[in-house]
């Protein structure tokens, strides 16, 4: 193996880590509530579709949703994120797709525990990895108590 060949190797290792460490901050700071940190993980002219009723354009508007919809204090948090699957796309530029299993508790006594995936695009903006876009699809969720009443 030549050494530019293992050097590329290399790099493309370390840019999949490096983007791994992102997703990872983008979760811990949600769930945190660190909203200039999370500002951070988004590049500038970020989208997001969190479903049909929450797209947003521009890493500002993103962050503004999550701490509106998130960030009050009867509002709790846990996202892990699973079995990435990361493919670089060109210089500076990859995908990714997450398995995702979150859970809230909106309000005392309202749980919500979802599943489903994060389908990523990342670009490195000033010698960083970050978020170019993300899309959110749920699988599943379930609610205590129940949605609509019925226990």
């Amino acid at each position: 193996m030549k050494q530019a060949d293992l050097e590329a190797r290399i790099r493309t290792l370390e840019d999949i880590e490096e983007i791994k460490r992102l997703k990872c901050r983008y979760w811990r700071c949600l769930d945190r509530k660190l909203w200039a940190e999370m500002e951070e993980c988004f590049a500038r002219r970020a989208t997001a579709d969190y479903g049909p009723s929450f797209r947003f354009r521009g890493r500002k508007s993103i962050v503004a949703f999550l701490r509106q919809f998130l960030g009050r204090d009867s509002v709790t948090t846990f996202h892990m994120g699973h079995n990435a699957e990361i493919e670089m796309t060109g210089e500076g530029r990859a995908r990714g797709r997450w398995v995702l299993n979150d859970f809230f508790i909106v309000e005392p006594g309202t749980k919500r525990r979802g599943w489903g995936f994060y389908d990523d695009e990342y670009v490195k903006e000033d010698g960083q990895w970050k978020k170019k876009s993300t899309r959110l699809t749920t699988q599943f969720e379930e609610w205590e108590p129940p949605r609509g009443g019925k226990e």
